[in-house]
């Protein structure tokens, strides 16, 4: 099954994400299918920028939002 999650990047106490698609199974910061956005909430205010036509895509094939 199909995630889209968020994968941890940065110095320590300075993380940054990027949005991903991934299988479920891999590690949170293992193989992925496609990196679609990234989120930084050290900013001020949050950013969060998402490539919404790929987002679409990948929810229309079935790949499911994790809980954060």
């Amino acid at each position: 099954m199909l995630r889209i999650r968020l994968r941890r990047q940065g110095k320590t106490k300075q993380p940054s994400y990027r949005i991903i698609v991934t299988e479920s199974r891999n590690p949170r910061d293992g193989a992925y299918v496609e990196s679609i956005g990234i989120y930084n909430p050290l900013t001020s205010p949050e950013t969060v920028d998402v490539n919404e036509e790929r987002l679409r895509y990948w929810v229309g094939v079935g790949a499911q939002p994790s809980e954060t």
